[in-house]
Order: structure tokens, then sequence, then C-alpha cells
């Protein structure tokens, strides 16, 4: 296990934090660095992950490499060797946890596809019988299968949650051309991890991406399919009517609602224990999902 890296600092080079990213401007592309931090209920807690951003990174190259025959992406390199000196001189930080990518003109919206009826959108749908506006058949349980895999668009917070909208609040957001583009590549995404998945022993109930337009395509960015982003199950503990055991960070947030914690910041520390679990939670959804020994 490697020391956890909570944060980076490249010399000369201006850094944007996100909650789990430090993200580097070069001109013409970016560097993304995925640090070892984690967040829950839009709080970054204060003990980190060991080997979390390897492993975000390291999923997020194999699912873009699995998905290049569907779409193009932004990624140029993992190597940090090609990364420019301000990288090479912090190798062995950055190593494993990097991706130099093409800068994209991100869309403004969430593009989230669920497959299952969890989260918010099994709220939604336990109070008004839809998701972001859709119509779903009666009598659903918390977690069961969808007829069919929806496209439940949503906002982007810099801070605080993302909020649901309907596809005709994206139309107008982004416009109808790109919204469809945007539905139908998300989707089409979703069915071909989601059968992989499966294929592993993993249920993907729902995940978000995020797509961009650089050169006159659209490109898919950022992270895509990790335990950051998305809800995967096990498929041989399945059962419909109450929330899964998952491989995502919603074993930290369980944890979180057994404190007498108001989910503002500052967040508390988390024990050894919590972030050890997390850890094997993480390294599994890797090996599971790409067969190989995570090292």
């Amino acid at each position: 296990m490697r020391a956890a890296v909570r944060e980076t600092n490249l010399e000369g080079l201006e850094v944007r934090r996100g909650k789990v990213r430090d993200v580097y401007d070069l001109g013409d592309r970016i560097l993304i660095v995925a640090t070892d931090r984690i967040s829950a209920y839009d709080v970054i807690m204060p003990t980190p992950i060991p080997d979390k951003g390897n492993i975000l990174t390291a999923l997020s190259l194999f699912w873009f490499d699995f998905l290049s025959d569907l779409t193009p992406n932004h990624l140029i390199t993992a190597d940090v060797g090609e990364m420019g000196p301000e990288a090479r001189a912090q190798a062995d930080v950055l190593e494993g946890r990097s991706m130099l990518c093409h800068k994209a003109d991100v869309f403004g919206v969430e593009c989230v596809v669920r497959g299952y009826l969890a989260g918010s959108g099994w709220r939604e749908y336990h109070d008004r019988g839809t998701i972001c506006g859709i119509e779903l058949p009666g009598g659903l349980k918390q977690c069961d299968r969808l007829p069919e895999p929806i496209f439940t668009p949503a906002t982007k917070a810099e801070s605080g949650h993302d909020e649901n909208i309907s596809f005709e609040q994206a139309k107008q957001m982004i416009g109808a051309g790109a919204a469809t583009a945007l539905r139908d590549r998300s989707i089409a995404v979703y069915k071909k991890a989601a059968d992989y998945a499966r294929e592993r022993g993993i249920i993907l109930s729902d995940t978000k991406f995020e797509w961009g337009e650089a050169d006159g395509r659209i490109i898919l960015v950022d992270e895509v399919l990790t335990p950051d982003s998305s809800r995967f199950w096990p498929a041989d503990a399945y059962e419909p009517g109450h929330d899964q055991a998952s491989f995502d960070k919603q074993f930290v947030r369980n944890y979180l609602d057994t404190l007498d914690w108001d989910k503002t910041p500052p967040g508390p520390e988390l024990p050894d224990d919590i972030v050890l679990r997390t850890r094997a939670k993480y390294v599994e959804a890797y090996e599971r999902l790409t067969g190989k020994t995570f090292r």
C-alpha cells in the first residue's frame, strides 16, 4: 500500500482542485491528477484513502480503451515521462494517478444513466412515480431493475448537490442536438459497460458521464465508470427492496450516517478500519472489472 496523496503541487503550474482531482492547465492540454481524497455528502473528508487515485485512474484507462469503438476520449497519455518537466520532477507522486489529456469544451450537464432504481432516482419515484419527469411503471421496489436504462441529466454544481433536471431542460441548456447526442451516446456506453460488468459479477446500477467537444467532435472526458462516478453492486448478493452492498463510497456514507454529524464541513476523520475496508472495496472493484491484480 502506497502512502496516501491528499494533494499535489507542481512548481510553476496553476492548479484547480476538485473534490478528488488536481487539474493543471498546460495550454492546449490539461494534466489531471487523481488524489486519494474522498468526499461524501459533497464534503471532502480529512482522511484520504490510500491508492484510491491510482485505482480511479487505472479503471478510467481500462474503460477508455474498452469503449474506444463507441466513442473517442480526451486521453493523450498516462506515461509521466511524456507529461513535461514539472510532472517528471514529481514522477514518484504522479505515477499511476495522472492523465495528460486534450482540452475540451465541456457540456454543462451531468449525463447520468440509470439501469436500476436507487439513490435520488428511488426517492423521486417513491414520491412521484417518476425520475427526472420520466414516468415509470408502478409497483417498483427500491433497487429494482428498470425496464430499459434511462437518461436522467443533472446540473453541475461547483459546490453543493447536483440537481436532477428533465431532458427538456437539458435541451434548453445545451441545445436539442447536443442533448440528444449525449443521451444516445451515454445510454450506448452504459449498456456496453453494464453487459461487460455483469459478466464479471458486478451490477452497474447507474453512472455519470462527462462529455466535451474538441475539434468538432464529442469526446468522453474526466473519469469514466469508477466507484466514484458509479454505483457497483455485487451480482451474487443482489436483492431488490433495500439498499445493496456496494463497491463504491456508499460504504463511507453508511458509516457517516451513524455519526452525530450534520453533513457540513468540516468532515469527521475516518477511523483506520473504515479507511482499509473502503480501500479494499475499490481494489476489489478494479480487480473484478479488469481481471488484473492491483499492485
